[in-house]
């Protein structure tokens, strides 16, 4: 029997709704490609022609690239990392000196200053030779000290912390809790203000870098009190600091490389200097963190999809069955076509949103999302299709393989590794609540009060109002456009035609956008707690933000006499693929189990269906299910091991 789980922090649906909504960016002063695309306006404009980088951003990254490329390849011991389950002292020595803990650092700090275009090349790029340096490195600069600090931080703080950070300490990123995932409503750790300092207390979970950090940023809640605001906060804080245990570190299916514990905060104090931002604004901060944060895991992503069409390609063009290579026969070419087309469908999405963010024209709150949704769930297939593909010798680890006299590829150490990309900085199903919010957003602001139960008669009357014209404007438009026009989006011709790829984008999400006003009209308030429904509709704007991506691309590259041809077919591909999900997606959206699925749940956790579960062992054993979290002093010794010590 398992142990019973200590009591938690008891926070209703409606308050936790609170926290999020309060946390959220709620403006929107500049365009945004993938809203106006949920609210069934195609906007080419904001995307075509392809934004591009400047000349000297370009010299720099490539540059550095070169470099990098060099490293990797003569440093970075990919299958010593997975055997070891560390990262050698002297990889991450190299990479100090490269300076690649400050490729997003502006130079006056020490740092490259690269743009987000090439920190996520660059990232593809050391992902591809080791998942867990990768990690390291996204942690570190992605969601660790530097980007809060960049965007939030005093210059006092940048001085002192961003030198830093860009040539000697890495950082890591505390957030989740034992019993705290993507509720931070429930957050448990405590900073309470005591003279110019806080004082800290709780224990962190899944804290990447954790083990070996120096820098830490770490969210806590400040009690409210005379003189404090109070609420969700963000401090910097030394790892080294007195009451600080590394009480963990924790080993995972994939990336075994990476340093990942468990740390408790017991009486640490912060001095009052190291808050990024005001009291309260913690949650803000992270989210907006995450805003550009989130296009490093698409970039690893891309990045192993560019692996596993090379690995795809030469095996099964090596390996024969029936008297011709294996990639000829239509079961297995088919597998190869997908990697191909989707690999460039991420890449496009991938570059075209970084380079958006650099340009920093538009909002890309939803496409950085959509970007990591996206890129986190088709790596997966692809790496899964490329094991189908290598059959056993899929399944065969790197160091077998080798072993047994034939070329050590890493088929299923890929699939481990990106397994985790569908829960990191968002799982897949809070990326679908969370894109969905935005997605909708224009709609609550005009009647959202309509069906709130809080709200009084006089403010639902002039909700009511308000929505009546909004919804008089914007319904007729949905209707009719550019889509319906045999000659619209003509030249994107190259060999192939994307013109009518692009004409279904435009009127599949008039059809998204009329979707999504039936199911509101439909189920009011209870919309939220439709998230099969809500989960669909991200996913068919996810497909129809790739297939836009694609289509800028390939012209792109043909403007450029760069593989345009190729490009084209690819682009071709990819749409007639995604247009095939698409239609999918659309007849699920009314034709579904979701109901009886409801029903079965209730039946499972009611113990209704325990018979069925007779006939096995469980070798779990015994144990509580969340671990003790209660505050105080640790029991431990510390497994804190910064490199080169």
């Amino acid at each position: 029997m398992s142990a019973p789980t200590k009591s938690r922090t008891t926070v209703t649906e409606r308050e936790a709704r609170q926290v999020a909504e309060a946390a959220r960016q709620q403006d929107w002063h500049k365009p945004s490609f993938a809203k106006e695309l949920f609210l069934g306006r195609f906007r080419l404009d904001l995307i075509h022609p392809h934004p591009l980088p400047d000349p000297e951003s370009v010299q720099r990254g490539e540059e550095f690239l070169a470099k990098l490329r060099t490293f990797c390849e003569s440093t970075i011991d990919s299958a010593r990392i997975e055997r070891e389950a560390r990262i050698p002292d002297e990889v991450v020595t190299g990479l100090k000196e490269l300076g690649a803990l400050g490729m997003k650092i502006d130079p006056k700090y020490g740092g490259l200053g690269l743009t987000q275009l090439y920190y996520n090349k660059a990232l593809a790029l050391v992902g591809s030779a080791s998942p867990a340096v990768g990690a390291l490195l996204s942690a570190h600069q992605s969601i660790g000290v530097p980007q809060p600090l960049k965007i939030f931080g005093t210059q006092e703080q940048k001085d002192a912390f961003l030198p830093r950070c860009a040539r000697t300490d890495i950082s890591a990123f505390l957030l989740t809790e034992p019993d705290v995932g993507s509720d931070p409503a429930r957050l448990a750790t405590t900073a309470v203000p005591d003279g110019d300092d806080y004082v800290l207390d709780g224990v962190k979970l899944w804290t990447t870098n954790g083990v070996v950090a120096d820098l830490l940023v770490v969210m806590a809640r400040v009690p409210k009190s005379e003189g404090h605001k109070g609420g969700i906060t963000a401090f910097v804080v030394e790892a080294t600091s007195e009451g600080i245990t590394v009480e963990n570190r924790n080993a995972f299916m994939g990336l075994r490389g990476i340093e990942n514990g468990v740390t408790r905060f017991h009486q640490v104090r912060v001095p009052a200097a190291n808050r990024i931002g005001p009291e309260g604004a913690g949650l803000k901060i992270a989210l907006t963190t995450l805003n550009t944060g989130r296009l490093s895991l698409p970039a690893m992503c891309a990045g192993a999809g560019k692996w596993c069409l090379k690995i795809a390609r030469e095996w099964s063009a090596e390996r024969e069955q029936w008297g011709k290579p294996v990639a000829l026969h239509e079961a297995v070419g088919s597998k190869i076509s997908f990697i191909a087309a989707t690999t460039f469908a991420l890449e496009a999405v991938l570059d075209l949103s970084s380079q958006m963010a650099d340009e920093d024209r538009n909002d890309i709150r939803i496409e950085a999302a959509l970007a990591k949704l996206y890129g986190s769930e088709m790596a997966w297939k692809m790496a899964d299709e490329l094991v189908q593909i290598r059959g056993g010798r899929g399944y065969e680890t790197a160091e077998s393989l080798k072993a047994r006299g034939e070329r050590g590829v890493p088929a299923e150490q890929i699939l481990r590794d990106l397994r985790i990309n569908r829960i990191f900085e968002g799982s897949t199903e809070i990326m679908h609540l969370l894109i969905a919010r935005e997605a909708v957003d224009a709609h609550l602001s005009v009647a959202g009060d309509l069906i709130d139960p809080d709200k009084s008669l006089s403010d639902k009357a002039r909700a009511g109002k308000n929505a009546g014209v909004f919804y008089a404007k914007w319904l007729p438009k949905l209707v009719a456009g550019p889509g319906q026009l045999p000659t619209s989006y003509g030249r994107f011709k190259y060999g192939v035609d994307l013109s009518g790829h692009l004409r279904y984008v435009e009127r599949t999400a008039r059809k998204l956008a009329r979707s999504t006003f039936y199911a509101m009209s439909r189920w009011q308030g209870r919309m939220e707690t439709k998230q099969g429904f809500l989960g669909r509709i991200v996913d068919i704007g996810a497909e129809l933000f790739a297939m836009s991506a694609v289509c800028v691309r390939a012209e792109l590259l043909r403007s450029r006499d760069e593989h345009g041809r190729e490009a084209y077919q690819l682009a071709d591909a990819f749409c007639r693929q995604a247009r095939v999900r698409v239609d999918e997606l659309f007849d699920r959206l009314w034709t579904n189990t979701d109901a009886l699925d409801r029903k079965v749940v209730k039946g499972v956790l009611g113990g209704a269906y325990t018979w069925l579960e007779e006939g096995v062992v469980d070798p779990s054993g015994d144990g509580p299910w969340i671990a003790d979290a209660t505050p105080g002093a640790s029991k431990r010794e510390s497994e804190r091991r910064p490199f080169g010590d």
